[in-house]
């Protein structure tokens, strides 16, 4: 395993675009010229390469080809240097070093999950997958451990909250005669706040705010404003929602993660003599499409330096913790592939 190569391939990928960041989204030329640099690095590692009807990109090894590896290519606007691409990358240094599996570089992973979603629904599906991403948070840097084993995705609910207020000019309406929606929501950005606080390792967000009328004499007269509640288990999003008040609009499920994946994982960190912690995941990974299809899913974290910034040209990963977390990959491979897990 050559983790300079790993580096010099995360750059080669970064460079694609040629603005700030990393910029592949779906659908873009941009994530076609990244899927055709990985189809290359596949072949050099000796692979059968194949595209399915969905444009996902899988290079497959002689032995226990089922067991797959992998994550996605495409990116936010001005997105990190390792999001996704640190998960194909690594699988593809992964196959070729245990000698067996498949490694796999996903589509529109950032906008639903579009292509391992679209496998699921049409094809057939993998024994087990494995996928290596970079923590999208501080978890693992505040531990002071270089690896964490996912123990679930985190199920989500958005829906929004709207607020009837009455217009009125802004300089002649007393304060004490005022029915001002913003104010009414302002409080509520505060409750969603208190709630997620209130429930051990869930979260919510006010992402999106619309005023009306929206001119700056005119008292607001109606507020909607979005939300986003997370929590690692159904139980704790439900205890949100039901502070909150939401009716949520869009609903997906917790998704735990294999316990055959998650024992592979920590023992094959543990036969090198380190620690690693278990978390769940705050946001969304293929990994979690392919669990909740009945496929053997795992994740495995590398700590994130910076203060574990995500989804910004800042993502940082050190060469340490990569190549361990590659080490690490390839050798739960072999564990999975082996039928001794």
């Amino acid at each position: 395993m050559s983790v300079e190569r790993i580096f010099e391939r995360l750059e080669e990928l970064y460079a694609i675009g040629g603005e700030t960041g990393a910029n592949r989204p779906h659908p873009s030329p941009e994530e076609d010229a990244a899927h055709e640099l990985a189809a290359g690095w596949l072949r050099e590692a000796g692979l059968a390469v194949e595209v399915d009807d969905h444009g996902n990109l899988l290079g497959r090894s002689r032995e226990r080809e089922d067991v797959w590896v992998g994550s996605h290519l495409d990116t936010v606007p001005q997105g990190g240097k390792f999001d996704g691409a640190l998960g194909v990358v690594a699988a593809i240094e992964a196959v070729e070093q245990a000698g067996c599996g498949s490694a796999v570089a996903f589509r529109g992973e950032e906008v639903g999950c579009i292509g391992s979603r679209a496998l699921c629904r049409y094809e057939e599906v993998p024994s087990a997958f494995l996928e290596l991403h970079i923590e999208q948070g501080p978890t693992l840097e505040r531990a002071g451990v270089p690896l964490g084993v996912v123990t679930s995705i985190v199920g989500y609910v958005r829906g929004e909250l709207v607020f009837e207020g009455r217009a009125g000019h802004a300089g002649t309406t007393p304060m004490r005669d005022r029915e001002d929606a913003l104010v009414e929501a302002a409080i509520e950005i505060l409750r969603v706040r208190d709630a997620a606080l209130e429930v051990e390792g869930a979260v919510a967000t006010v992402g999106e705010l619309d005023v009306e009328p929206g001119a700056g004499n005119v008292i607001p007269g109606r507020v909607r404003l979005s939300v986003d509640v997370r929590a690692p288990d159904s139980e704790r999003l439900d205890d949100v929602i039901a502070r909150v008040g939401l009716k949520p609009a869009h609903r997906a499920e917790p998704v735990a993660m294999s316990e055959r994946c998650r024992a592979a994982l920590n023992d094959e960190i543990a036969s090198r003599g380190l620690q690693s912690v278990e978390l769940p995941s705050g946001a969304g990974h293929d990994a979690g499409i392919l669990a909740a299809a009945g496929v053997d899913a795992g994740m495995l974290f590398v700590r994130s330096l910076n203060g574990g910034v995500s989804h910004s040209p800042d993502e940082l990963s050190s060469r340490e913790d990569v190549a361990f977390a590659v080490d690490v990959l390839a050798g739960t491979l072999r564990r999975l592939a082996s039928g001794s897990f």
